[in-house]
């Protein structure tokens, strides 16, 4: 059943990042995971697949050919894999995110006049650009062709750059779906932490659905909150990915509600397996997979949770603001070979 172990073993060896030579790391055992027996892991273990064989590194090559012959997911890790608890002082957070559906059209009209713009070609990559208020005033892309459609409400519009993918449903029939394409480097500034700032709402009471509702009431305050968030994010149109998969993640595969997590690959290897417990109102421990990352996911017990697609995903996205642990299961010697030495 799990030919080829010698082979697995012996190309498995290297620290995953140099940045782990200031991190506390502890090997655990599985009985030490909370939860771990009651898991789906065949679930897990196709998730798994779906990026496993897109590690370019030959310590990987060997555990994704045994995954794609296994029948018993939790047999699987358990054989290959050591559980290993990365910490870096900061506290755990976990948050989760979507992949918004707002409505749209290929054409400018009254009702859809907010341009969602492909990157501008001289926008080179990790460059400070134009900010949100220099682009949106100034019409630096009126007239270039970058735009990909048109949608309804600015401040949806901003919730998908947040988000950094989407669809647009589109008033002629049909979606555009939609990847990160870049951005003009510069940093976020939530629209709800700009409403605390002001007084003006309580951090328990903001949510996406309230900023959205405030903009709308006060036109000309809502306008300027806007433009304060100087973070301006493109787009690029998606165009084979099935409308029942999730949106593309940092691997440039589709990533799976539930199931995929965004992390810092500074301390976890994009693909790996870790396992994650979930505290607050609705705790639960699971299998997941790190295949996307974010910018605001830091820190070696930093996770954000994809949650799915469309509104509802939305809404309770925006209620996970957890505490927890994540477990990061690496193959048996390179679980031994980032111990620290004594």
């Amino acid at each position: 059943m799990f030919r080829g172990l010698a082979l697995a073993l012996a190309l498995l060896g290297t620290p995953a990042s140099a940045d782990l030579d200031d991190a506390d790391i502890t090997i655990l055992s599985f009985d030490d995971l909370d939860g771990w027996d009651r898991d789906n892991h065949q679930e897990a273990l196709g998730v798994f697949l779906d990026t496993c064989h897109d590690l370019d590194d030959p310590q990987w090559r060997p555990i994704c050919a045994l995954a794609a012959q296994q029948d018993d997911g939790k047999t699987f890790f358990e054989l290959f894999f050591r559980p290993v608890l990365i910490r870096d002082g900061n506290d755990p957070l976990f948050t989760a995110y979507y992949e918004p559906e707002i409505r749209g059209s290929r054409t400018q009209s009254p009702r859809y006049r907010y341009p969602v713009y492909r990157k501008p070609p001289e926008l080179t990559s990790g460059d400070v650009w134009l900010s949100r208020r220099e682009i949106e005033e100034g019409g630096a892309l009126e007239g270039r062709g970058l735009e990909i459609a048109w949608v309804e409400d600015p401040v949806e519009l901003q919730f998908l750059q947040i988000q950094g993918s989407g669809r647009i449903r589109l008033a002629e029939g049909g979606t555009i779906r939609l990847g990160y394409g870049g951005s003009n480097g510069h940093n976020l500034m939530s629209l709800g932490n700009e409403l605390v700032r002001q007084g003006v709402y309580n951090e328990h009471q903001v949510s996406q659905q309230v900023i959205q509702n405030w903009v709308k009431r006060n036109p000309e305050a809502g306008r300027e909150l806007l433009l304060s968030n100087p973070s301006y994010v493109f787009f690029r149109v998606i165009g084979k990915v099935a409308t029942d998969r999730g949106p593309l993640g940092a691997m440039n595969r589709s990533i799976t509600a539930h199931r995929s997590v965004a992390v810092d690959p500074e301390y976890t290897a994009l693909g790996a397996p870790v396992w994650l417990e979930k505290k607050g109102k609705e705790p639960f421990s699971r299998l997941m997979v790190a295949q996307d990352t974010g910018s605001r996911v830091k820190g070696a017990q930093r996770a954000d949770i994809f949650w799915g697609t469309g509104e509802r995903a939305g809404r309770l996205a925006g209620q996970i603001r957890d505490e927890g642990r994540m477990v990061v299961l690496l193959p048996i010697q390179r679980a031994f070979a980032i111990l620290p030495e004594e």
